[in-house]
């Protein structure tokens, strides 16, 4: 069966600003060096104003898979909601100025466009703030039945399983996949979003999603075990595949009839490790899409995540086309 685009991406449309700060400045605010956390606006507008120079570049985890599918070629659209605002118009130009097909309507009213302040310290430590304003607005109307029944995979993140609204946007795009005869797939995100939701992302994981992307912690959470061969024989009885991100020791790929174990890749130059489970989402559903064996499609992975932890930002900052292209075969 034909189709339009490899992966349509659904997630939180966010603005990275990435910024370099002295530690001072982190200290001067009270901001513990390293840390995660969500501010409102008035706080995120009033450390932007004090930032130096920054490089601004549509964000958010589903958004940085997609354009890491489109580095190595794949044909992709996402969908995210952003505001009819400034931050919301950078979104727009960088995702699209990547060859995505983004049409999502911007919201004219309430929250601003989200975005997250990355604040680069001269240790390369990431302090992150994330203001996130519109994206979580996303409605049911927002999902275009033609791009998911257009896409190979519709590739969801977890992380907009919490508000109710996108849960039903969700719900819908799985549906008309389905219906088209098409693939699901989500990435559980993080460790305390599978605790928030473990129920429904079981629910999920048995009757919805064909290709699951979970780390090893929030495998075992999802299960509520600490023995990973329980976990995986668990996930087999329940998705079609399932992909399972070991940081340096590389990945589990998961089928109903196979368990391949795909060793890392060493990587020297270790700099920011923020984004390496969004670029090897990529790199397996760019190798899924195009037919290959499930442990070739885990090793693109690999490779695609150990480059973009040799450089600030979640991005691929080289073509990944050759990338994969010269390194698949040799290592």
């Amino acid at each position: 069966m034909t189709h339009k685009f490899d992966v349509l991406g659904i997630g939180n449309a966010i603005v990275d600003i990435l910024v370099q700060v002295e530690d001072d400045f982190l200290v001067d605010h009270d901001i513990p060096k390293g840390s995660m956390q969500l501010v409102d606006e008035e706080t995120s507008e009033k450390l932007y104003d004090k930032l130096g120079s920054a490089i601004e570049c549509s964000g958010g985890s589903a958004a940085n898979t997609i354009a890491g599918l489109a580095s190595m070629g794949s044909r992709a659209a996402y969908i995210g909601k952003t505001k009819n605002d400034q931050m919301g118009h950078v979104f727009d130009h960088d995702i699209k100025s990547l060859g995505i097909e983004y049409t999502t309507k911007k919201d004219e009213s309430g929250a601003s466009t989200a975005r997250c302040l990355v604040m680069v310290s001269p240790d390369a430590e990431r302090t992150m703030c994330t203001y996130l304003g519109a994206c979580v607005n996303l409605m049911e109307a927002d999902i275009d039945e033609a791009q998911v029944a257009g896409a190979f995979v519709t590739y969801m993140e977890g992380y907009l399983w919490d508000p109710e609204n996108a849960k039903a946007a969700f719900r819908k795009a799985m549906t008309l996949a389905h219906k088209a005869g098409r693939k699901t797939s989500i990435s559980l995100s993080d460790s305390f979003c599978v605790g928030r939701h473990k129920q429904e992302f079981l629910h999920l994981a048995e009757h919805e999603i064909d290709i699951l992307f979970a780390n090893e912690e929030e495998l075992l959470m999802l299960y509520d075990t600490r023995d990973l061969n329980d976990a995986i024989k668990a996930v087999q009885q329940h998705c079609e595949v399932a992909a399972i991100t070991r940081s340096a020791e590389g990945c589990i790929i998961v089928s109903a009839g196979d368990i391949i174990t795909v060793k890392g890749n060493p990587v020297s130059d270790l700099v920011d490790t923020t984004g390496a489970g969004d670029m090897f989402a990529a790199g397996f559903l760019h190798g899924y899409t195009r037919g290959l064996d499930l442990g070739v499609c885990g090793r693109m992975g690999n490779l695609v995540a150990s480059e973009v932890i040799t450089h600030l930002g979640a991005r691929p900052d080289i073509d990944l086309k050759e990338y994969i292209a010269n390194k698949l075969y040799l290592t």
